[in-house]
């Protein structure tokens, strides 16, 4: 059995946090690879070292001074070091990287110095090997993650550490220049390592014991989902629903390696096992409830537009024309529906109007605003009967008005549109119908 393991911020934001990750690790011999995070908020008014770094980069770029920000930094790790009764010395990592402060090597290159130097301390308190990101981990010369290229990279690297600490969130161009990968980067990085080591499982430790079935922000206590698939996380990932970067579901997903979401502050919990596929029964007939406000409806009719070819085409055309990007186009015989991100659209509402208007000569359009997207995801969806007249009948006692439906081929999802207002109290309606009721 081998595994790699990641570690947040949050798991990482002090020693008291070091020290239950040593011992998660020391856990099991398997956790070969580990993958830190820079260090997290200690408490609700702290900063993490990432953005720490950034505001200090900021000083840098405008040639004003930037010891004092640097030094803040310097004290957080110092912090860690000396709470674990450790050796490390990080006064040369730090010269460079004022060196290269001064030098302006970029804003990727100091927001990647936070888990750099955590990797550093990691490596030293548990014995590990430590793996520079910017030496294992390859991006083309456009910025683009070069995946086989660092597949092969990594896979011989890693052939000859059998223990390796591997920071995440960045990697570097053929030259050496750094670049990060966007928001949860280190995720990705986490799952680069688990296929390049061949692992058996990837563990992604966190601060929730979870894939949570509802948004803790809506739901009081939601429960926990045992097992989903990575078509269902892909879904509600989309929708909003935010534990893993989704980018980091791909690398692992090419050779079938299951990722195992669990939580540092309570390692006993079994966490969210996600696969590829599974005979598991769903705990509830739906896996996951996920939304999102801000969207806006064009709805088109025509009589025998169906008959008219290329009119979907020319309609989506309007939109593609300036710069507009769509979500979900529901249709009926005579009528079609395109739903837009309200922010990206209005300013440019009139414009796309008047081509419709010119290309397909609709019988009439109109638009309406201020709505949310509800999905319902789930495998078991597909062979319980009934599943959508639950999720309306519940709307409909909850006084939420339905403005859309869409169910994918697939049997998976059901996508529902409600009013902007109406958004918690419908997700709180679906889920107390299917896992409060459990029907």
């Amino acid at each position: 059995m081998k595994k790699v393991v990641k570690f947040g911020g949050s798991s990482l934001a002090s020693a008291k946090q070091f020290q239950k990750v040593g011992n998660i690790i020391r856990e099991e011999e398997s956790r070969c690879y580990v993958v830190p995070s820079a260090p997290g908020k200690r408490n609700n008014k702290d900063t993490k070292v990432t953005d720490m770094l950034y505001a200090t980069y900021a000083l840098a770029e405008k040639g004003k001074s930037f010891s004092k920000e640097l030094d803040q930094i310097k004290a957080r790790y110092q912090e860690i070091i000396d709470g674990l009764g450790l050796k490390t010395d990080l006064s040369g990592e730090f010269k460079t990287i004022e060196k290269n402060f001064k030098a302006k090597k970029g804003t990727d290159y100091a927001a990647s110095r936070g888990e750099y130097l955590n990797g550093i301390v990691m490596a030293d308190y548990m014995g590990y090997t430590f793996i520079d990101a910017a030496e294992v981990i390859r991006f083309d010369d456009n910025g683009a993650f070069d995946a086989e290229t660092t597949n092969q990279i990594l896979g011989e690297r890693l052939e000859n550490e059998p223990k390796a600490v591997i920071p995440g969130f960045y990697g570097a161009k053929a030259d050496g220049s750094v670049v990060t990968f966007s928001r949860g980067g280190s995720d990705v990085t986490g799952s680069i390592v688990a296929r390049a080591s061949k692992a058996d499982v990837y563990e992604n430790w966190t601060d929730v014991s979870g894939f949570l079935v509802a948004d803790p922000r809506i739901i009081q206590n939601p429960e926990i989902i045992d097992t989903i698939t990575y078509k269902e996380l892909r879904e509600l990932s989309y929708m909003g629903a935010s534990v893993l970067h989704e980018d980091a579901i791909f690398p692992v997903r090419q050779e079938g390696i299951p990722i195992n979401i669990r939580n540092t502050n309570d390692p006993s919990a079994n966490g969210t096992w996600i696969v590829a596929s599974t005979g598991q029964k769903s705990k509830y007939t739906i896996t996951g409830i996920a939304g999102k406000k801000g969207f806006c409806s064009v709805m088109l009719e025509k009589e025998m537009m169906n008959s008219e070819i290329g009119f979907g085409r020319k309609v989506l055309q309007a939109f593609e024309d300036k710069g507009v990007t769509f979500e979900h186009m529901p249709s009926g015989i005579d009528t079609m529906t395109v739903l837009v991100h309200q922010d990206e659209f209005m300013n440019k509402e009139q414009s796309v109007v008047a081509q419709i208007q010119r290309t397909v000569h609709p019988d009439s359009i109109e638009i309406e605003s201020d709505l949310a997207l509800i999905a319902v995801v789930g495998r078991g969806m597909k062979s319980s009967r009934g599943t959508a007249g639950r999720i309306f009948s519940a709307l409909a006692h909850a006084n939420v008005n339905v403005r859309m439906i869409d169910q994918g081929s697939s049997e998976m999802n059901i996508i529902i549109g409600v009013e902007n207002a109406d958004f918690e109290a419908a997700i709180a309606a679906i889920y107390n119908i299917f896992v409060v009721a459990k029907l």
